[in-house]
């Protein structure tokens, strides 16, 4: 959603670092030292990601969005995270953890951290894994994240939070953003949903909505690109209220979710979320 107040942003202005992956005229960065984030994607040579302070494209474990007053129970356990978007919690600790590398090559990343870390205040012990695929041909790209329990069950969530380019430049037109959810969750003036279900409303949006048959969405570059995302989640939070960029956000459950839709994490059930994106360029008319 709309905070992305990690303190790795100012870190990122350092020498660049990171793990490249280039097919086609595809190439993009991932920074597993600043929380597994794809720093960069640049498709024909133009940057489709916001570059800055809130940047690139991040994972969002083991929460989405913002959290309650930064509290959740596990059974009779009640937790406190750090308010970093306060009143309440956000995005999980994922992004603010440095992670691991296990295995690359041209096209491919693997990537994993562990929840229980000094740095990142998460109770319980927890291993989570990101593959980064792009296509041989380069024209698709696809995460998948998987959480899983080493020892206590718990509560978790996940789902990434990209900030794409409202515009891409050159005096191209702003993006349009299409997609058809079912129903969005009423927000309530503590930006949390409320529980109920509405109707979609037209935009601007920070906001959760429901695709129970799974999250697509389009995103239009006028004369320039269309990069479709697909994904099984069946929740979406889209952020537009901010000038320079626009988030669409596949994720397993809505904000707050760890208190009102809690999905049980088990040394035997992890859980699971992929995500493509998929492109093609409109100034050739070719995918």
């Amino acid at each position: 959603m709309s905070t992305d107040n990690t303190t790795q942003g100012a870190a990122r202005t350092q020498a660049p670092e990171g793990v490249r992956l280039a097919a086609g005229d595809t190439e993009l960065t991932v920074r597993p030292d600043l929380g597994c984030r794809i720093a960069s994607l640049r498709i024909g040579g133009t940057e489709l990601l916001r570059q800055g302070p809130k940047y690139g494209c991040f994972p969002m474990v083991p929460w989405c969005g913002r959290l309650a007053h930064g509290e959740f129970r596990n059974g009779g356990e009640l937790h406190h995270m750090p308010l970093n978007a306060a009143p309440h919690a956000i995005h999980g600790t994922g992004r603010d953890l440095r992670w691991r590398t296990v295995r690359t090559s041209a096209t491919e990343g693997v990537f994993t951290c562990d929840l229980k870390d000094p740095a990142a205040p998460w109770p319980y012990p927890g291993q989570v894994t990101q593959l980064v695929e792009l296509a041989e041909d380069g024209g698709s790209l696809t995460l998948t994240m998987g959480v899983e329990a080493t020892a206590d069950s718990f509560p978790a969530q996940a789902g990434w939070h990209p900030w794409f380019l409202r515009n891409l430049g050159e005096g191209g037109k702003d993006v349009h953003l299409d997609f058809g959810p079912e129903w969005q969750e009423e927000r309530g003036a503590d930006h949390l949903p409320t529980g109920r279900r509405i109707p979609p409303k037209p935009g601007p949006w920070d906001d959760c909505f429901g695709m129970p048959q799974g999250v697509a969405a389009t995103l239009t570059w006028p004369g320039r690109l269309e990069l479709k995302i697909a994904s099984r989640a069946e929740w979406a939070v889209v952020y537009d209220e901010q000038e320079a960029a626009v988030c669409v956000e596949p994720q397993t459950g809505p904000p707050n979710g760890l208190n009102t839709l809690p999905r049980l994490v088990t040394p035997i059930d992890p859980l699971e979320i992929s995500m493509t994106w998929s492109w093609r360029n409109l100034s050739r008319g070719t995918a």
